[in-house]
């Protein structure tokens, strides 16, 4: 009995074997579907991301070891990592060859959310309330004239303006309009948002080198500008020492982002999405009946957009659009609005002290630059190496914050010129 039913076991075994192998069998004694099995092969080799990178993709592997680069950046030397770090990642997915991650016509989500977020100027204009819900226009308040400091600083932007169509003239593969240079001006702003808001409305498609020279400017701060400021001041005007700032009423620091609204809406239409954004997140924080909305554009909302903007930004990175010799062109001018920007704030604080009876520390001039609040700290930093008691931080707070506006109303002015 146990032999039998070994037997049979056996002869449905062999019976099984037999009809699995037979396709093969089959396929092996056609020629031409063995050629189709081969080019089956073949393509599945040829959609692999090995296969594009050896065929024509070594952009691509440039663009990757940038976007690795960015990430190393905001990691190990924590420049800007808010933003390096999803900028950096969404290169790296942008660049993958024949994945369309970053191409609409395929359906790529970070084209979509370029789309959604960027190109529309949504996101930008989020981040701006958040940063109006986490600022404060105190020192402003107290000393007003420090917004001419805020003000000149905005020189960087239209003095790049003109170099970027000087440059465009000199150098033959550089052809900038005057959309694109009104787009790289504002990086002397050193306003990240305000820089993506500018370029996804005037030049989408140098928005990531807009934005990659913007926030590697913005992150380093700390080494561009001190040379420039101990260059343009002596020892005697480091060591000035300000009063010290009044206090500022609830009802002013109310009645102000409500005035400013106004003003911009009345004298610069242009500018008001950005102005009006940063005033209702600070009227959030300073009226003082809304901390459930305050508290979510601070911290929430604003990290939220800010991941998202990030991936957005690094769907531009993708090497058809970014290897250019426009992006060097970029590059080199946005420092030159940056370097700008720095000295301009400083020099007409040393104008207004031959003015003005109360003296200036000119250091807080170059917190004029909108890189809040890291230029107010580099013109305290500054300040207290020439005297280990001056605190001027929140002295340089109040150009600082006049800067974000400043930035604002010229890309107002740059979106309704050039636009």
């Amino acid at each position: 009995m146990r032999r039998s039913t070994t037997i049979w076991v056996g002869i449905l075994a062999v019976l099984v074997l037999s009809i699995g192998l037979l396709p093969a069998a089959e396929t092996l004694g056609d020629g031409a579907a063995a050629a189709e099995e081969g080019s089956k092969v073949d393509k599945l080799w040829e959609s692999t991301g090995i296969h594009g990178f050896i065929h024509g993709g070594w952009k691509n592997l440039i663009m990757v070891g940038i976007g690795l680069l960015l990430i190393y950046l905001g990691i190990a030397k924590k420049f800007e990592p808010l933003l390096l770090i999803p900028i950096g990642f969404g290169g790296l997915l942008a660049n993958i060859p024949y994945a369309g991650i970053a191409e609409l016509s395929q359906g790529g989500f970070l084209a979509l959310i370029f789309d959604v977020g960027i190109s529309s100027g949504v996101f930008p204009l989020l981040i701006f309330m958040g940063v109006g819900a986490m600022t404060d226009f105190g020192p402003l308040l107290a000393n007003p004239k420090t917004a001419l400091l805020g003000a000149a600083a905005q020189l960087g932007i239209f003095s790049t303006l003109i170099g970027a169509l000087a440059l465009s003239g000199a150098f033959e593969g550089i052809n900038f309009s005057i959309a694109d240079a009104s787009a790289i001006g504002i990086i002397g702003g050193a306003d990240g948002p305000t820089a993506i808001f500018l370029a996804g409305k005037l030049a989408p498609d140098l928005l990531g080198a807009i934005a990659v020279a913007a926030y590697s400017y913005m992150a380093l701060v700390p080494i561009i500008q001190p040379p420039i400021m101990r260059l343009l001041t002596t020892k005697a005007e480091r060591v000035i020492v300000m009063k010290q700032l009044r206090p500022v009423r609830q009802i002013e620091k109310i009645v102000f982002p409500l005035s400013v609204v106004v003003l911009c809406g009345l004298l610069l239409p242009q500018a008001t999405p950005l102005v009006g954004m940063l005033m209702l997140g600070n009227l959030f924080k300073e009226c003082g009946v809304v901390e459930r909305l305050s508290k979510t554009a601070a911290n929430e909302l604003i990290n939220i957009v800010t991941i998202l903007l990030g991936l957005g930004v690094g769907s531009k990175l993708a090497a058809d659009k970014f290897l250019h010799q426009e992006t060097l062109g970029i590059i080199a001018l946005g420092l030159l609005a940056f370097s700008i920007g720095t000295a301009s704030g400083v020099l007409l604080a040393k104008l207004m002290n031959l003015l003005c009876k109360d003296k200036i520390n000119p250091l807080i001039g170059s917190a004029g630059v909108s890189a809040v609040p890291m230029a107010a700290r580099v013109s305290n930093k500054v300040g207290m190496e020439a005297n280990p008691q001056n605190y001027l931080l929140m002295h340089a707070m109040g150009p600082n914050v006049a800067g974000v506006i400043g930035s604002a109303v010229a890309a107002g002015v740059l979106l309704a010129l050039a636009g």
